[in-house]
């Protein structure tokens, strides 16, 4: 991240996120919050997101123009929910006596790889919101979106990357500590809506929330915390409902000690389950497979091949459900290509993962996993393991099931 001469003293970035923000009357309570900041801190730069739904509601008409929209299209469609949030704060606070400027993705200084819809950021260029902070104001920042760098393109950096920008800012400002503030209280060791009884985490370090984040944890986003651990910017989740809560402290070493190796349980709805099926078994049709997909920005995870019989084996892998479509569109020249018999696609699935510094080499953690399972009726179906988690296909309509259950195993609600 690029860093000019800061401001006199290390500001503070805050980002709020659509349901803090999603009503008038809502966002002068945010003004407040901000306000409060601005007198303990050295300077607040503030990123927001689209109010409530507007996201989702632009994102439903452009379909029903269109069955694939643009890319470009709809990253200038979906950008505009956060340049009206943004000045819709900044004039909130103008009113409560507080100076503050808005800035789009543009004007702060976000740029990013030349992709649309889940654009990276690759720099982070913030003289202009370094001149307000020396001018005394506030800036909010419109989240999610960029630019790219040589053409001056709007980009939106996917669902959730008004975190992203935050974090990046974060960085490239110094800033003390990077505040997260949503609808919930923390990080907890599953989703309180699927399990009441699910324990607020004080701490957790950045591995481990990378891993929580990435397999379903909707409080933060994944490229949030890989560029917060690659900084060593300090995330503070937090909810803008109860602001005296302290949250969670997301860093590399939390100062408290987990009790256990396990440290949540995520799990993650909007999945498909691909297999190609009877693919000649040789070197290089996995890279057939895999890099048309690649190529068309599609991730893939849980990736399986069968052992191979007379010469020919299954791949099975598993993709987003927002990719769906177009990996249709593309199946049947791989198929083609590879010279397999077909393609089918499994929709009812989902995955739900154990996370935890070291639950692959402690030794029960696996076996706990599949046996709370079992138990519970649940069948499993592609199972893929790190060092730092174990991840298992389930039926979709398990999914929550599932999850209580592991949650029960490992006793989180004791955390």
């Amino acid at each position: 991240m690029s860093r000019p001469a800061a401001a006199a003293g290390r500001p503070v970035v805050q980002k709020y996120g659509g349901s803090s923000v999603a009503t008038l009357a809502r966002i002068r309570r945010v003004a407040g919050l901000v306000a409060a900041a601005r007198r303990r801190a050295a300077g607040v730069v503030v990123v927001v997101s689209a109010m409530g739904e507007t996201t989702d509601r632009l994102q439903a008409q452009a379909h029903r123009l269109h069955r694939r929209p643009p890319a470009r299209e709809m990253d200038a469609l979906l950008a505009t929910g956060e340049t009206v949030s943004a000045p819709l704060l900044a004039m909130a606070l103008d009113a409560a006596g507080v100076p503050a400027v808005s800035l789009s993705g543009l004007q702060a200084g976000i740029r990013t790889a030349p992709h649309h819809r889940r654009a990276r950021i690759v720099d982070v260029v913030p003289q202009r919101i370094v001149d307000e902070l020396a001018a005394g104001r506030v800036v909010v920042v419109a989240g999610f979106q960029g630019v790219i760098a040589d053409t001056l393109e709007t980009t939106t950096l996917g669902r959730g990357g008004s975190d992203t920008t935050a974090v990046a800012l974060a960085a490239a400002l110094r800033a003390v500590t990077c505040e997260i503030f949503t609808d919930v209280r923390g990080v907890f060791t599953a989703d309180p809506r699927v399990v009441p009884e699910a324990s607020r985490l004080a701490g957790i370090s950045y591995d481990e929330m990378l891993e929580l984040a990435a397999v379903g944890a909707a409080v933060l986003h994944p490229r949030a915390v890989e560029i917060a651990a690659a900084h060593g910017v300090p995330i503070r989740v937090r909810s803008t409902f109860h602001p005296r809560d302290a949250g969670t402290l997301i860093c590399r070493e939390p100062a408290v000690e987990p009790r256990q190796k396990v440290r949540g349980i995520a799990h993650q709805e909007d999945c498909a389950k691909v297999t190609v099926v009877r693919v000649p078994d040789r070197p290089g049709i996995a890279a057939a497979i895999f890099t048309p997909l690649a190529a068309a920005g599609i991730s893939v995870d849980a990736i399986v091949q069968n052992v191979g019989h007379e010469g020919l084996t299954d791949v099975s892998f598993t993709v987003a459900g927002a990719d769906l479509d177009h990996v249709r569109d593309l199946l049947p020249a791989i198929v083609s290509g590879v010279g397999a018999v077909e393609a089918t696609i499994d929709p009812e699935i989902a995955k739900v993962s154990v996370v935890g510094t070291g639950v692959l080499g402690s030794p029960g953690v696996a076996a706990r996993m599949f046996r709370a399972l079992a138990d519970a009726d649940i069948n499993i179906g592609m199972i893929v393991a790190s060092e730092i988690r174990i991840t298992a296909t389930v039926p979709l309509a398990q999914a929550e099931a599932a999850v209580r259950a592991l949650h029960r195993a490992y006793e989180l609600e004791r955390l």
